[in-house]
């Protein structure tokens, strides 16, 4: 199995707002991508992700431990994505929110998921931008690394 980690701090924000960011339609529209549904604020609930016309995923919210974290599985998507999950563990350190990020138990290590690392980084600076700014870059608006976007 290999995993994804990313390490993120999150400047002159509370703990409570990153969470509502993780966990609410609007704050997940505001920095994944705009073409998001659902709720992720009750454990069982499915929050649909989609990015133009290159897909997008199906995730079961299965844990939350306001504000501390929020842990979904993938169960529709890239066939690489499905059966893994995603976990954002947060905490305070002085100023600052620590957003410990993880994609875990993909089955192999395959170029795709090099990609995916890089967008997930993105994607996170984008959550960061959103709360310590009040405007993150989601899909469609983010940086483009490659043909898979």
């Amino acid at each position: 199995m290999a995993d994804i980690l990313h390490r993120i701090g999150i400047k002159n924000s509370s703990i409570d707002k990153v969470y509502r960011v993780l966990t609410t339609r609007e704050g997940l529209a505001g920095w994944w991508t705009t073409n998001t549904t659902g709720e992720g604020d009750q454990v069982g609930n499915i929050v649909i992700f989609r990015f133009g016309d290159k897909g997008g995923f199906d995730m079961k919210v299965t844990q939350l431990q306001a504000p501390n974290l929020v842990i979904w599985e993938v169960i529709d998507g890239p066939k690489e994505w499905i059966g893994t999950t995603i976990h954002f563990e947060l905490k305070q350190e002085e100023d600052y929110v620590i957003l410990l990020f993880q994609h875990l138990n993909w089955k192999e290590p395959v170029e795709f998921m090099y990609h995916c690392s890089t967008k997930w980084a993105i994607f996170l600076m984008s959550l960061k931008a959103l709360v310590e700014t009040g405007k993150g870059n989601p899909d469609p608006n983010d940086i483009r690394i490659d043909n898979w976007n």
